[in-house]
């Protein structure tokens, strides 16, 4: 996909506020791509949060996707081209063509690892809520995977519908992603190692009993219940008292290790180019398949030889277990 082909950071990301009730809604419009935000949409998506946080016409923040699914993860077809052509950490940082900036080489530690440590900057647009001083509520349907089940483990609240299911496909092809501290904090270690060691995703049901989600209800009744609970967090303590909880709640993270972790896993995920394949499994390898398939045909390749209710695809668990 050229770039011409990619839609602009604000048709993914869409903005509205409703200065009568304060509810501030942030909308991810790319359903064609399971609404995967690109660089730029990632930074519109941190800097919108960000000046919701000032805003004093909001209150409460609701994301929500079009389409059938909140989301499959980030757009990780243009990080790897862009990466592959050195754009990626300019585009990232905000390093315009031009300036006075060396980026560091490809073979230098700090091109990959600057990258996944950015990830734990509010501004990437991957950390965003953790530093909200709102009310934030996560409105999730069909896939939450990848970069939208780190919005998952940072919102305040999390409303699904009952055919979700929640995860991240990098547990099957690598084994880890960034922000992994908070998912384990907020689902429970046990439950979590469960799902980073079978790679396999949870359903919403799942999820609400190990109290990572608020509610779980049909499909057709989800933006109802979504709009019951904004208009109930609208109605209560001025946001100045919101403002005092979120920071004690934050504390409370703080206390947990949550930005510690976001740092861990940096580091973590910095270190890929040191792991080797297992000889006897070449079926999803670390490196050169994710670059040659693309992640997208990796994942549904590997995706076959799970049991049918552990497979990351919808149509996948369709199908009958392969003999």
């Amino acid at each position: 996909m050229s770039d011409n082909d990619i839609p602009a950071a604000e048709e993914i990301i869409r903005y509205d506020k409703d200065v009568e009730t304060r509810i501030a809604t942030i909308t991810i419009d790319r359903p064609d791509r399971l609404n995967a935000p690109t660089i730029g949409a990632r930074k519109r998506y941190g800097d919108l949060i960000f000046k919701a946080s000032l805003d004093d016409d909001v209150k409460v923040l609701v994301i929500r996707g079009v389409g059938d699914h909140l989301g499959s993860g980030a757009d990780l077809d243009e990080l790897m081209a862009k990466r592959k052509g050195g754009e990626a950490m300019q585009e990232e940082f905000g390093v315009e063509d031009g300036e006075d900036v060396t980026m560091p080489g490809r073979k230098n530690y700090r091109s990959g690892a600057s990258l996944v440590h950015w990830y734990a900057d509010p501004r990437s647009g991957n950390r965003s809520l953790a530093d909200f001083k709102k009310i934030s509520i996560l409105e999730v349907k069909g896939y939450c995977y990848g970069w939208h089940f780190y919005q998952a483990a940072d919102a305040d609240l999390v409303i699904s519908s009952d055919d979700a299911l929640f995860g991240h496909p990098a547990f099957r092809y690598v084994g880890y992603a960034p922000r992994m501290w908070q998912w384990a904090m907020v689902m429970g270690l046990r439950k979590f190692q469960e799902m980073v060691f079978t790679g396999r995703p949870f359903s919403a049901q799942e999820m609400y009993e190990c109290d990572f989600v608020n509610s779980v209800v049909p499909r057709d009744e989800l933006e109802a219940e979504v709009q019951k609970y904004a208009l109930a967090c609208a109605y209560t303590r001025p946001t100045d008292t919101v403002f005092m909880q979120k920071v004690f709640f934050n504390i409370m993270k703080q206390h947990q290790g949550e930005y510690m972790g976001s740092m861990l896993s940096a580091w973590m995920e910095s270190m890929t180019g040191a792991l080797r394949d297992d000889v006897v499994s070449d079926e999803a390898g670390l490196g050169g398949k994710i670059r040659d398939t693309g992640v997208n045909n990796l994942v549904k390749d590997n995706d076959s030889r799970f049991p049918p209710e552990w497979r990351l695809s919808q149509s996948g668990r369709q199908q009958p277990p392969a003999e």
